[in-house]
């Protein structure tokens, strides 16, 4: 997985803000969802592949690991597929138009629903609770990409914890949309993938710095426990 490496501006500069360098470390586990961004075989087969990530197989058991977690506390998850179909074409025709006509083939035919590419990668623990959303854009949360946000609001979720694949692309869209459409969010460092550490470290520190939290999935988990735990006893 990548090294976390936040800068210790960034998380002074949360702290300046909020007050503490974990704004939404208090999780009401039954308040609280796992939103997995695309972890296909689309993006994680480099011989179906269209933008294979290879770091996203390495973040499996993290993500399995805080979806086990998230269940035994009570809180949902939901396993995002990006999705292509034929009104795309028209809806978000300025992203197709920035492919060559084979990028785009190639996209197609991954993330055309029931392809091969379009499959959550078969390790994943993807349990008959879960839920799955299909997304048309790179945000889940943006208008016209998915019915997540409203799905997510009818069970009773205000807290979003984000992971998948990539983290400054869909990932990070879809944090920065989720927090913006008023749900508290977080970007679970060790259960999101780029293509480099660089990368990957960069957009969790635009993300804490200004958007959100960024926590890893121990804290996470360890947060959960407590918030469990408290709601017990009361």
């Amino acid at each position: 997985m990548h090294p976390l490496a936040i800068p210790p501006e960034i998380i002074a500069r949360v702290q300046a803000r909020c007050g503490r360098a974990h704004p939404f470390e208090n999780l009401v586990p039954a308040r609280t969802a796992f939103v997995v961004i695309d972890m296909q075989v689309g993006f994680m087969d480099p011989a179906i592949s269209h933008a294979c990530c290879p770091m996203a197989e390495r973040i499996v058991p993290a993500v399995n690991r805080l979806a086990a977690a998230l269940r035994a506390t009570g809180g949902g998850v939901f396993w995002i597929q990006n999705t292509h179909d034929d009104a795309d074409d028209a809806s978000w025709s300025v992203m197709q138009r920035m492919w060559t006509p084979a990028a785009r083939a190639r996209r197609v035919a991954a993330m055309t629903a029931g392809a091969p590419g379009h499959a959550l990668w078969p390790a994943l623990d993807v349990r008959p609770e879960d839920e799955r959303v299909k997304k048309h854009r790179f945000s889940a949360f943006i208008q016209g990409s998915s019915d997540l946000p409203a799905r997510l609001r009818a069970r009773g979720f205000d807290t979003v914890l984000i992971g998948g694949t990539v983290t400054n692309v869909c990932c990070e869209s879809s944090a920065r949309d989720a927090m913006m459409t008023n749900f508290r969010t977080v970007m679970v460092a060790d259960c999101n993938a780029a293509n480099s550490d660089a990368e990957h470290n960069a957009s969790l520190a635009n993300f804490w710095n200004i958007f959100g939290d960024v926590m890893t999935a121990d804290h996470v988990i360890d947060r959960l426990r407590i918030g469990a735990a408290g709601a017990a006893a009361a």
